[in-house]
């Protein structure tokens, strides 16, 4: 090899190590993540800083492909086009704000990770080195995210090895004292192992299995149960009825995944059910692009596909709390719980359907984040996931 391409090949391979490794679904693994800032900053080319940019999120986001082809039964193509098609936007932002000029990278930076936690190009802002703050600075809310992200502007200076011991001190003492989030009293949080039939078999036997499972859930103690993402199927009158009838007889308030339809598409919500009755509590602000949320659908006056309320709804107010609720595909990128987090909420729920993940890491991956975030403002988690 020419002495020339060395260091690129260092660099580009350098960055497919620290996607691996730092999003494998272990969260005090997420401060490896910040070493893609400094190899996007050494470059010394505008083209290797673009390869070294796919690298690292092609990298993080290697199970798409896998999940995709579950998803849709099909062979392995769609998922390897959709995943190099959701890569070029992280590509083409961090390459267009690479520059020579060590005086203004760490302003470029900064900009291209903003421009990457928001939409549009936020939908797809996946593997945010920024969601490492909650293993670096736990508990210390925005003051900790305000310091990682001046950490992330010295990650691209010539002082970045100084930052990168200091981070590197914070992670070890992190590691060291490392707690998860706590879970609320009185809350308890269904993990389910129901496969593809979550949301899509809805029959009264189903039913009544998950509405034993909640009253399981509610004798030992718990006033609030949380089912993951779909686990009540469409959420019509009758499903309504038949589970507030079935609460009728305890003090228990479940909180579940649900699909409402009407004539021009679908909501992903979560519900609250009691003996009262039943509301949507919250709908899904950012629905997984392309196989949930289509667009493109409207463009061509057809119907059909989840509807994204982008920044509706950020918190719910669930009993006397105020919960920060996070379906899915929400925990993945980064402006849904940091606008949550703006009107600091007493809470996170965060429920999901991975079923489709199977083999790959993407929900150990979405409890990292979702538990980085919640350690980082100090907020008891519930989760629930069905695989």
């Amino acid at each position: 090899m020419r002495r020339e391409y060395i260091r690129p090949t260092a660099l580009i391979f350098a960055s497919i190590a620290i996607g691996v490794v730092g999003w494998g679904g272990h969260v005090l693994l997420l401060p490896v993540a910040l070493g893609f800032p400094v190899l996007w900053s050494i470059a010394r080319r505008r083209s290797v800083a673009a390869l070294v940019s796919a690298g690292y999120f092609l990298a993080a986001s290697r199970g798409l492909p896998q999940g995709v082809a579950a998803f849709y039964s099909s062979d392995i193509w769609p998922g390897l086009l959709l995943w190099l098609g959701a890569s070029m936007s992280f590509v083409a932002v961090h390459s267009a704000l690479w520059t020579k000029n060590s005086g203004a990278r760490p302003l470029r930076y900064l900009l291209a990770a903003i421009i990457m936690s928001v939409p549009p190009f936020g939908i797809t802002g996946w593997a945010h080195p920024v969601t490492a703050a909650g293993v670096l600075f736990p508990g210390w809310g925005w003051w900790g995210f305000g310091f990682m992200t001046a950490g992330l502007a010295g990650l691209v200076t010539r002082i970045w090895p100084a930052v990168a011991i200091a981070f590197a001190g914070l992670w070890l003492w992190s590691a060291a004292i490392w707690t998860d989030p706590k879970l609320p009293e009185g809350w308890r949080g269904v993990d389910l192992e129901l496969g593809a039939s979550l949301g899509r078999e809805a029959g009264l036997h189903r039913h009544r299995d998950m509405i034993a499972t909640v009253r399981n859930a509610a004798s030992d103690g718990a006033r609030f149960v949380v089912l993951p993402e779909a686990a009540l199927g469409f959420w019509t009158p009758t499903t309504a009825q038949l589970w507030t009838s079935a609460s009728g007889d305890t003090d228990a308030t479940v909180i579940a995944g649900a699909t409402v339809l009407d004539g021009t598409g679908y909501d992903n919500v979560l519900v609250a059910v009691d003996r009262k009755g039943g509301i949507i509590l919250y709908r899904e602000r950012m629905p997984v692009p392309g196989s949930m949320w289509q667009p493109w659908r409207s463009l061509l006056g057809e119907s059909g596909g989840a509807r994204a309320d982008f920044f509706a709804n950020p918190v719910v107010a669930i009993g006397a709390s105020r919960a920060a609720p996070l379906i899915c595909y929400e925990q993945l990128i980064v402006w849904p719980i940091l606008q949550s987090m703006l009107h600091d909420p007493d809470l996170v729920v965060a429920v999901g359907n991975g079923w489709w993940t199977e083999g790959t890491s993407i929900v150990a991956i979405q409890r990292a984040a979702t538990t980085a975030w919640a350690r980082l403002f100090a907020k008891p988690l519930v989760t629930a996931f069905n695989t």
